[in-house]
């Protein structure tokens, strides 16, 4: 399902935020054969700042909640789905990283 943002409401990026965060990896692993040390420190960067841009989505769509519910506005239930499908979501990701390829 799309959402008015423009993307699916399970999906963790836009497209086009996707797109730059794919390009900017493979310019990193490009650059590899000819300075492995510059490139592995490039990617720990990268993937360190995924990892901030998905915990700083999470904490957002949480407050937000929160901040519903502490007004004692009413938060419905399509908008607990859409919480909910990307809670399971990204729980599902984070799950297949510990398993052996």
């Amino acid at each position: 399902m799309e959402t008015t943002d423009g993307f699916d409401d399970a999906e963790l990026f836009a497209p086009e935020e996707r797109n730059e965060l794919e390009q900017r990896w493979n310019e990193i692993q490009a650059r590899f054969v000819d300075e492995p040390r510059g490139s592995v420190e490039e990617a720990n960067a990268l993937v360190a700042e995924l990892m901030e841009r998905l915990v700083s989505s999470f904490s957002e769509q949480r407050a937000g909640l929160e901040e519903q519910w502490d007004r004692g506005d009413d938060v419905t239930t399509e908008e607990l789905r859409i919480a909910f499908r990307r809670y399971r979501s990204f729980f599902g990701r984070l799950l297949e990283l510990g398993v052996e390829r």
